[in-house]
């Protein structure tokens, strides 16, 4: 029985060993193969480590929906090849990931960060300093307490009734030292002369040595000891021991490297190419069993970091992932974007089976092969597959569910990371989804210009038209001074030259180039919008909930304690953007939100905005 699903295998099913791609295909044909099939379909048991090997599951569902002749037309077309190509999955132990899951990170992948978690210096230093030096510096500091600070005129000389002159406690001190000083490398702060520890090493050598310490010693020496008890009490006093028993606590916590390979060891059974169904079993605490095998404490809690390493790996619909901060940024989400697209594709199969079958036939790959994840090339490539033509009746129009794509993907940018431009990787994966949806829009992927020649890419200017005619008249056109009047004219005299010349001139650079200059580029960057406007015009982008949400989000996101230079000039750009769009009400409300979280701001902040909130003031002021 399947603990995930619930679904048991039907054995008189299963293929025997070694049997070869011809006896496989035969084999699954059967009644009992097709059992085996239709199992595995039902509880997703199962990996398509290569596309064709999905085929005999398409057959399997085909002839389960009732229709034998398309089941027994595909055999055919199979079986000449099938003494050569494996056409069968391979069982599994877990469920194949649903069709609408995706993942930041494999298995494999977060198993080779964690193998490579090193000590790390700091704090292996750290915990020397904790395990071995305090307690060194707590014996000398009580050594001089008890003989006497002022007992520096040599061996036998007392400073006091309670004071105790023992050289050979001092001699037994200074060797443990010379051998601690050896074994123990990581922590230095010992060697500094000016430390206090230091100056009680120091009067100790001489007053073994039988000489009398000098003023300044002596001084400095009396310094130490009560600088010493001031900061950490006596040794053996509440204080100090309340101090040097949390000192130990912290110090007998695991390091984090060991915990990692604990984690590494927990990870070593599961698919490296696959993502995490769930996370909760790999990163909770040391089991008693664990602990009695690796000497860990048992109930040691996986540290924060390698949470999130392991986190990275789970496997869920993009709003989960979003909700749990897994993909963290627009460049993360546009790493996971070609696996959306994925998604996508097979959410037009009305059967829920049909659904993770064929998200697993696009997902499968092998690399000599399938050197890209995802292309329209591979796409059609996939879909033009006998056994995915053979479902493909039951999948709504592909045409229609590129364009939906293309829609969720450029939402799901503008309303999680508002105030981010779209990356690169994730505008190449719109351009192909836009070739799919059979929308001529070409979208501006950066490098924007020719290095050679300097002209604009011909994308550029197309989406600078889209841009034009949909900002002409806006907050955004006049908070930035341009002129869309124009800009549409070069646009549609195809003006390569033109347009770059124009982005030099408004960045005050004359003759710098379009390709290189990052202040010509970003003025590019202002007038095309960064794609976003081709995004609502062509591919009908709406964030749910209007454009006054990720107007707010994008000032949020320029003003945050993790705001560069940088980032609050893209996240400025996408708030006039967002601004624009918004209704006359939306753009009131947002304007008053904005003077409200502008007077609370930390005054740094608020002077590094100041400037341009005055524009926006300005260019909202316009009737």
């Amino acid at each position: 029985m399947d603990k995930n699903t619930g679904n048991q295998l039907p054995a008189s099913g299963l293929p025997a060993p070694g049997l070869s791609t011809a006896g496989l295909f035969d084999h699954y044909l059967t009644d009992e193969g097709l059992a085996l099939l239709w199992s595995l379909l039902d509880s997703g048991r199962y990996e398509v480590r290569a596309p064709e090997e999905a085929a005999l599951l398409c057959v399997a569902w085909l002839v389960r929906a009732g229709e034998s002749g398309a089941a027994a037309a595909l055999v055919e077309e199979l079986r000449p090849f099938a003494g050569e190509v494996r056409f069968a999955p391979h069982l599994a132990d877990r469920p194949v990931p649903g069709a609408d899951d995706v993942h930041v990170r494999t298995v494999g992948e977060v198993a080779g960060a964690l193998a490579r978690r090193a000590p790390r210096p700091g704090i292996e230093a750290q915990h020397e300093a904790l395990t071995v030096w305090h307690p060194f510096e707590d014996d000398l500091l009580d050594h001089w307490l008890r003989v006497g600070v002022e007992a520096g005129k040599g061996p036998g000389q007392s400073a006091g009734p309670d004071a105790r002159d023992d050289a050979g406690e001092g001699a037994a001190l200074l060797a443990r030292y010379r051998r601690l000083a050896a074994a123990h490398t990581r922590c230095t702060k010992h060697l500094d002369p000016k430390s206090n520890p230091a100056v009680l090493r120091r009067a100790l050598e001489e007053r073994v040595a039988g000489r009398e310490l000098s003023p300044r010693l002596a001084g400095l020496l009396r310094h130490a000891v009560a600088s010493m008890v001031a900061k950490r009490g006596r040794p053996g006093s509440a204080e100090h021991a309340r101090l040097r028993r949390d000192q130990a606590r912290q110090a007998g916590r695991p390091a984090h490297h060991d915990l990692a390979a604990l984690v590494l060891r927990r990870l070593a059974p599961l698919d490296v190419s696959r993502g995490l169904a769930d996370v909760g079993p790999l990163i909770g605490p040391v089991t008693p069993e664990e602990a009695e095998e690796s000497g860990l404490p048992a109930g040691t809690v996986v540290p924060a970091p390698v949470r999130a390493a392991v986190t990275a790996a789970l496997s869920a619909p993009l709003d989960t992932l979003l909700e749990h901060g897994v993909i963290s940024s627009a460049e993360v989400l546009g790493e996971v974007a070609v696996q959306l697209i994925v998604t996508h594709t097979s959410r037009g199969y009305a059967d829920a089976s049909l659904r993770t079958l064929i998200a697993a036939t696009y997902r499968a790959r092998r690399d000599r092969r399938y050197p890209l994840w995802w292309s329209p090339e591979h796409h059609a490539r996939i879909s033009g597959l006998p056994w995915v033509r053979a479902v493909a009746p039951w999948a709504a129009d592909p045409v229609e569910e590129a364009r939906s794509t293309l829609r969720m993907l450029g939402e799901a940018c503008v309303r999680a990371f508002p105030g981010a431009g779209l990356p690169n990787l994730h505008v190449r994966a719109l351009s192909g989804l836009a070739r799919l949806a059979e929308l001529p829009v070409p979208f501006a992927a950066e490098p924007l210009a020719d290095a050679y020649s300097g002209m604009a890419d011909p994308a550029v200017l197309a989406a600078a038209r889209t841009a034009a005619g949909l900002l002409r008249g806006t907050v955004y056109e006049r908070y930035h001074g341009i002129d869309y009047a124009a800009v549409q004219e070069l646009a549609d005299a195809r003006d390569r030259y033109g347009f770059a010349r124009l982005c030099a001139e408004r960045a005050g650079r004359p003759g710098r180039p379009l390709a290189s200059d990052p202040a010509v580029v970003e003025q590019a960057r202002i007038l095309t919008t960064s794609n976003l406007a081709t995004l609502v015009v062509h591919a009908g982008v709406v964030p749910r909930g209007g454009w006054e949400g990720p107007a707010r989000g994008a000032f949020a996101a320029s003003t945050g304690p993790a705001a560069t230079v940088k980032s609050t000039a893209y996240a400025w750009r996408q708030l006039l953007f967002h601004l624009a769009l918004c209704d006359a009400d939306e753009q009131a409300r947002v304007l008053t939100w904005i003077d409200g979280r502008a007077a609370r701001l930390p005054a740094r902040t608020a002077a590094r905005i100041a400037a341009r909130l005055a524009d926006l003031r300005l260019a909202t002021a316009v009737p």
